[in-house]
């Protein structure tokens, strides 16, 4: 798969694990793993890249008595959503295209 779209595909799938409440590390790659396998370092490294983005903030918070830090989806992240949803929907009607001979022959 082209590194460009697997790194956007991994952004948004990041995304939606916060979507609904803000997270911390472990648990997004805990909810993410019936869907995709994500290392550590690769989640770390594209929750940075969204931080960076504005896609998300982070703050941090007590637990155990260490701290961790949560993951909070800002509105740009949830546009982002949003916007592959809409291109995603175009990706399906190009897959048609490009598969319909593999249906008509079969």
């Amino acid at each position: 798969m082209d590194i460009q779209l697997k790194r956007g595909l991994l952004d948004v799938c990041v995304l939606a694990a916060i979507k609904n409440e803000d997270s911390y590390g472990y648990k997004i790659i805990k909810d993410m793993k019936p869907y995709i396998e994500m290392s550590e370092s690769t989640l770390y490294t594209i929750l940075k890249r969204l931080e960076l983005s504005k896609m998300l903030t982070v703050h941090t918070s007590e637990h155990g008595g260490r701290l961790r830090k949560y993951y909070h989806i800002t509105k740009a992240g949830l546009r982002r959503i949003e916007e592959f949803k809409d291109e995603w929907r175009e990706v399906m009607s190009i897959y048609q295209f490009v598969t319909k001979e593999d249906t008509d022959n079969a």
